[in-house]
């Protein structure tokens, strides 16, 4: 009996865990080019399966949401026009993270 009330608490406490990692709303890196063909790439511990015009992180952990993935994504794919989750990223951030695409090309990043 008491293996099976074990095993019972170990249940809900795995399950309790596991609910913050589905909770979190998907990231989205919006695109000023849209990519060539469907694309996945891992980025702030998370995987991105890019298509037309966005990448999207369907189950990101707390470090997707960052300057650093948003500057992985630029550097693949070009300028990115807008990266959200829970909220958007801001300009001075969006623009840190396209200054990859500026330091590669030479060239301007797209205005939002």
């Amino acid at each position: 009996m008491k293996l099976l009330t074990l095993a019972a608490a170990c249940a809900a406490v795995v399950t309790l865990a596991a609910v913050p990692a589905f909770a979190a709303d998907p990231i989205i890196a919006k695109l000023a080019q849209p990519v060539a063909a469907k694309t996945k790439l891992i980025a702030g511990e998370a995987i991105f399966v890019c298509e037309a015009d966005a990448c999207t992180a369907q189950s990101p952990l707390s470090a997707t949401f960052g300057s650093a993935t948003c500057k992985i994504i630029a550097a693949k794919f070009g300028t990115v026009t807008s990266f959200t989750g829970s909220k958007p990223m801001d300009d001075i951030r969006l623009g840190a993270c396209n200054s990859v695409v500026v330091a590669r090309a030479g060239v301007a990043p797209v205005a939002k």
